[in-house]
């Protein structure tokens, strides 16, 4: 079943919406209305969610509080990935939660939050048990991205591609599952936390991985899955 519909993904990330283009996200403003006002419209039992924010950043949300967003929402999602790219420590995770609540009494879901083993696979099975240690109870919803590593054929949405470095190619390495379908050594320190812990993967039109995305979310006891094509 579909849960809820969140509106717009990482709006205030530079290749997700471009601020040069909408200065003071007025237009994104416009839209995000006009879509949270259809949502209700079409199925008044569907949660609206706006999000998720990346960076987290208050004065984002204190921005469309200001131009009435926030009227036609339920919820607010963030992403966090601070052991990849935001500058800021993993224990700082409560604490970005709260600047969020600050500006707003509405839940707060965290729709993508991840670690790379672009380095170690051990980073990334430690970072799972310290992320959920801190957002479980924290947040309303957790997402975990992702279930798979991103095909190296494929291309990471970004807007600089190759020359943003490691910072590019951490992209691909996201995933408890390798792309030879072999999975990580963080698989079973997930498993731990389901189903507290969810999963967002994005797909592909006819996606060659759907069919063994739902045996594995299966076996991880996984009932939360955010997703798209």
């Amino acid at each position: 079943m579909i849960e809820a519909a969140m509106i717009w993904n990482e709006p205030n990330n530079k290749s997700h919406w471009d601020p040069e283009v909408d200065p003071g996200w007025v237009k994104f403003a416009e839209m995000a209305i006009a879509a949270g006002a259809a949502i209700r419209v079409a199925n008044p039992n569907v949660p609206r969610v706006l999000g998720g924010i990346s960076p987290i950043d208050p004065a984002f949300i204190a921005n469309l509080a200001a131009r009435g967003v926030l009227e036609h929402v339920d919820v607010v999602a963030v992403h966090g990935f601070p052991l990849d790219w935001n500058l800021w420590s993993i224990d700082e995770w409560p604490t970005k939660i709260k600047e969020i609540s600050a500006f707003t009494s509405l839940p707060i879901w965290v729709t993508e939050v991840g670690v790379s083993s672009f380095g170690a696979e051990e980073v990334q099975k430690w970072g799972i048990a310290r992320t959920a240690e801190l957002l479980i109870g924290c947040a309303d919803r957790i997402h975990w991205y992702s279930l798979f590593d991103l095909p190296k054929t494929w291309s990471a949405t970004t807007r600089h591609k190759e020359a943003e470095g490691s910072s590019y190619y951490r992209h691909f390495h996201m995933g408890l599952i390798r792309e030879d379908g072999s999975p990580k050594m963080a698989i079973d320190a997930f498993a731990a936390f389901t189903p507290a812990l969810g999963i967002c993967q994005w797909f592909h039109f006819q996606d060659h991985r759907l069919d063994a995305a739902v045996r594995w979310l299966r076996q991880l006891g996984v009932r939360h899955v955010r997703t798209g094509l």
